[in-house]
């Protein structure tokens, strides 16, 4: 019986010729990743255990990006504890306001394919679009990898998704995890390894895969993978080696289930209030003619350039609706710098968007846009819980940037 690429990954990384799902495993850690909202409890965490150094100063990385700007008086804080901390144990990985960090650990080539890797926000899982494993974990978790360099983990189980075919015009691999997840429902893979396959996720950049890989965890997935080709040893800057050329999910391997997808039967969908797998066609709900107060394009999810430039594409030469606020933030600075020499930013700018900083700001529901009761907002990103982006009576509608962008030149939910 062949492997899960899930299985592949954590054989090599301890040396075993072979693990099955359900193993228990102590893995040796690639990489860490630790954001500002929790440098404070894993510092805190970190010394109480006892620890002296971090088993690997190289592999953290420590990023600033929920808090940056401070929008609350606690920010700074957690600004300069994380510096503290890093300065007292050597951490030379710092970004302050480079971007995002799901964006930033792949685009500044920390994460390669085949790693095993983990950090403190769910959406972690992100770094599966290289064919790594990455995960999201908790402060006193954290904690104890900077010690030793080890955490045990349980080899999920995995469901391969295959996607065979072409997306039609004005669909995207948004429209495809959102389809995914609205099948699979929300806690449809919970501790399972998503992975995906076929002719259409082959076809995808990996600034698709990106996307899909971070909305895996929606589905209460541990990660969500992609076998490495050439376009992800292009991204990554490397040369395939041979365990990486090995990093598919075999056919013949043991899956909880598989999941077959034509790409031409795909639509343009939505996330409705206020649930992640409340999915419905966009041509369904635009029946309704509900008024968009907001659009926001960014996020880990959809601020990258492909995204960005796939609104301008529909905004070039028009202007968004009078009294709708679009809202455009870069998922890292390099993001803003090419959308800024491909003339991006200022199709954007014409259209009437509010280009802000690189960051996580409306996402989180701190800064840069937040709304109040019974405003409506179309978004690119990842979830749309009650309370997420302002008040818990803001009505939040998650998107492809395509769908996004029609919906801000209409002001009205509007199928692309």
């Amino acid at each position: 019986m062949g492997a899960t690429l899930i299985e592949k990954i954590f054989a090599h990384n301890i040396g075993a010729d072979s693990v099955k799902a359900g193993d228990i495993i102590t893995v040796n850690v690639d990489r860490v990743m630790v954001h500002d909202i929790f440098i404070p409890f894993v510092a805190e965490k970190f010394e109480e255990m006892g620890f002296q150094k971090i088993w690997d100063p190289d592999k953290m990385v420590l990023i600033y990006d929920h808090l940056v700007p401070a929008s609350q008086l606690d920010d700074p804080r957690h600004h300069r504890e994380g510096d503290a901390f890093a300065d007292k144990y050597g951490v030379k990985h710092v970004h302050r306001s480079d971007g995002i960090c799901h964006q930033l650990m792949t685009e500044a080539g920390y994460v390669k394919p085949g790693n095993v890797v983990f950090g403190t926000d769910s959406h972690t899982t992100t770094y599966g679009c290289v064919g790594a494993f990455s995960t999201g974990i908790g402060y006193t978790e954290m904690a104890s990898i900077l010690g030793t360099g080890k955490l045990w983990v349980r080899v999920p189980r995995a469901i391969r998704v295959n996607i065979e075919g072409t997306l039609p015009e004005n669909v995207t691999s948004k429209d495809v995890i959102l389809t995914v997840l609205g099948d699979l429902r929300s806690d449809g893979a919970t501790y399972q390894s998503l992975e995906f396959a076929g002719s259409t996720v082959e076809a995808m950049s990996v600034a698709s895969r990106m996307t899909m890989s971070n909305m895996a965890v929606e589905a209460g997935a541990k990660c969500g993978l992609f076998a490495p080709d050439e376009k992800t040893a292009k991204y990554c800057g490397i040369a395939l080696d041979e365990f990486q050329k090995t990093l598919h999910g075999d056919e013949d391997a043991d899956y909880a289930r598989v999941l077959n997808y034509r790409a031409e039967d795909f639509r343009p969908v939505m996330a409705c209030p206020s649930q992640v797998d409340n999915i419905h066609p966009v041509s369904e709900i635009a029946e309704s003619k509900i008024r968009v107060d907001q659009v926001f394009l960014g996020s880990c999810t959809n601020g990258r350039l492909e995204d960005l430039a796939a609104a301008a594409e529909i905004l070039k030469g028009k202007h968004i609706a009078p009294f709708v606020k679009l809202i455009v933030t870069p998922a890292s600075r390099k993001v803003y710098e090419d959308a800024k020499k491909s003339g991006v930013l200022e199709t954007l700018l014409d259209a009437g968007a509010m280009i802000t900083h690189p960051g996580c700001g409306l996402c989180c529901g701190r800064t840069g846009g937040i709304l109040t009761d019974n405003e409506v907002v179309v978004a690119t990103n990842n979830r749309n819980f009650l309370g997420r982006m302002g008040t818990s009576k803001v009505q939040i509608y998650l998107a492809s940037p395509v769908t996004a962008a029609v919906c801000a030149l209409t002001g009205v939910i509007t199928e692309p």
